[in-house]
């Protein structure tokens, strides 16, 4: 039985394009410097865990951003300092807010679990006005390493005290829901891009394009 359902937050409740899609950054240049920079922040925080070199997740956004600048040869400060501006306060997807609010009714517990430190996660939750839709928001902070390293999905268990099958966790990163399921979690993944599953330690449960169909997938578990 699921008690909990657990969702990561970049790219999954939050739309990480938006920043450099309502930035100043030119429109036929925009779609290619977020790619660039979401990729390197992934990066790092995998390079900076297998190496033992943890910094924050906010360390790590600013890094991978400025490597994305250079890349693309935007030198300016002003606009650095508004994508991280933008980026503290990324969009939720449209659908995300009725889905929590449906699964909120139906009395199911959620939580989030995310790379995120405390202070973006909180500063994301409460512009979003999802201040009050959850139980814990999980941050690897308190582990000092990144997804998907199996210390972040311990803390689930130590902070509800329930056993990896009683938590559906849903993503929108292949990596991040393989990962989920291979340490014993039931997983959805959100597949936004319809990308194919990633060959990895384990396989999503469920898929969909859209969060709208969580709803359907929870009644038949």
């Amino acid at each position: 039985m699921v008690r909990l359902c657990v969702f990561d937050a970049y790219g999954t409740l939050f739309d990480v394009d938006a920043a450099a899609r309502e930035s100043a950054v030119p429109g036929e240049l925009w779609p290619a410097l977020s790619a660039d920079w979401r990729r390197k922040q992934l990066e790092y925080s995998w390079l900076r865990t297998v190496a033992g070199a943890h910094v924050d997740f906010w360390q790590v956004t600013q890094d991978a951003l400025d490597w994305a600048l250079a890349a693309h040869g935007l030198t300016d400060a002003g606009l650095r300092a508004e994508l991280l501006g933008l980026y503290l306060r990324l969009a939720p997807f449209p659908e995300v807010e009725p889905v929590l609010r449906a699964l909120r009714a139906r009395g199911m517990a959620l939580a989030i679990l995310s790379n995120g430190s405390r202070d973006m996660l909180d500063q994301a939750v409460r512009g979003a006005g999802f201040g009050d839709m959850f139980e814990a928001v999980l941050s690897v902070d308190d582990v000092g390493a990144f997804k998907p390293a199996r210390a972040v999905y311990d803390m689930v268990g130590a902070r509800f005290g329930i056993v990896p099958r009683e938590v559906l966790f849903i993503s929108s990163n292949g990596w991040d829901i393989c990962a989920g399921a291979a340490y014993g979690f039931r997983t959805f993944w959100l597949n936004r891009a319809g990308a194919p599953p990633d060959r990895l330690h384990g396989r999503p449960e469920a898929e969909a394009r859209d969060m709208g169909e969580l709803l359907s997938h929870l009644e038949r578990l």
